[in-house]
Formats: C-alpha cells, sequence, structure tokens
C-alpha cells in the first residue's frame, strides 16, 4: 500500500500512479524501488489489437515513460522534501537515452528502480539526472537514463 499522504499530493489522480508500493527508498543511494502490477487494463494496453503471436498484449512503451515521471515524483516527494502542496512541481526535461530490451508481459509484475546520479540546484530550481531500470521475473525490460526539472511556483526566480 502507498502512503496516503504521497497519493494526497501527487499532481495525477490515484489511478495514475500506476505502482501499487513502494518497496524501498535508500537515502544514501538516492533511490527508490517500487512493484507495478500488469494487467490488461492499463492506460493503452486495453486498446490493443492483441495478436497471440503477431502482437501479443504488453504493458504500453508509454505506459513506462509515464511511469518514470511518477517515480521521479516518488523521488522528489521522499528524498528530496518536495510537496506539490508547497508548490513544488516537476518535469521531464529529456530522454537521454532509453532502451526496451524485451516485452513487458501481462501477469507478472514489474520491479522498478530510479536513481538519481546528479542533483543540481540552480537559481530556485532542482535538477535531476535519473538512472531508470524495469525488470520482470528476473529480466531487463526497460531502461533510461532521463533529466527532469522541479520548480517551486509562486516564489521569486521560479518558472
Amino acid at each position: 500500500m502507498l502512503d496516503p499522504g504521497f497519493v494526497a499530493d501527487c499532481a495525477y489522480a490515484p489511478e495514475a500512479l500506476l505502482f501499487d508500493e513502494i518497496v524501498e527508498i535508500d537515502r544514501e543511494a538516492g533511490r527508490v524501488v517500487a512493484r507495478m502490477p500488469t494487467h490488461e487494463h492499463l492506460p493503452l494496453t486495453e486498446l490493443q489489437r492483441a495478436d497471440p503471436v503477431r502482437h501479443p498484449r504488453h504493458v504500453s512503451g508509454a505506459v513506462l515513460i509515464h511511469v518514470t515521471a511518477m517515480l521521479g515524483f516518488a523521488h522528489g516527494y521522499f528524498l528530496l522534501g518536495l510537496r506539490h502542496a508547497e508548490g513544488w512541481i516537476g518535469y521531464g526535461t529529456h530522454i537521454a537515452s532509453a532502451r526496451y530490451s524485451r516485452l513487458a508481459t501481462i501477469g507478472p509484475a514489474l520491479d522498478l528502480e530510479c536513481r538519481a546520479t546528479q542533483v543540481r540546484r540552480i537559481r530556485g530550481a532542482i535538477y535531476v539526472r535519473y538512472v531508470f531500470r524495469f525488470e520482470q521475473e528476473g529480466s531487463v525490460v526497460y531502461e533510461s537514463e532521463q533529466g527532469a526539472v522541479w520548480h517551486r511556483i509562486g516564489q521569486p526566480g521560479a518558472g
């Protein structure tokens, strides 16, 4: 179960978080690990014209990108102490690299890891470089390096 304060502070409805459990928060490593169930009713996944051979139903790649944003929010909330209710909002700025190693199938949960490799504070904004690694049954399904920026809205010099 997710922390109710975390869910309430999210800029998206609870259904958009998509993961159901934060498994680990490692402050020293700047890391958040979460678990995401997979099922046929995930966004975009339920709209697939699936064929068991030519196009098996799977977790959409766009959903995996969205999950990186939700994990970035979790990192900001739990490790940087940033609260949407206090004016903080984060946005992805770029995907430096991304690799889909194999399809994320329906059924087994995904193990999601988000690790900050760099956190910089510049003129009231916070820039974070992330590494994401998503696994299913011990095999990598997605890896990326991405950047995000956090701004505190309503503060002098904020975006």
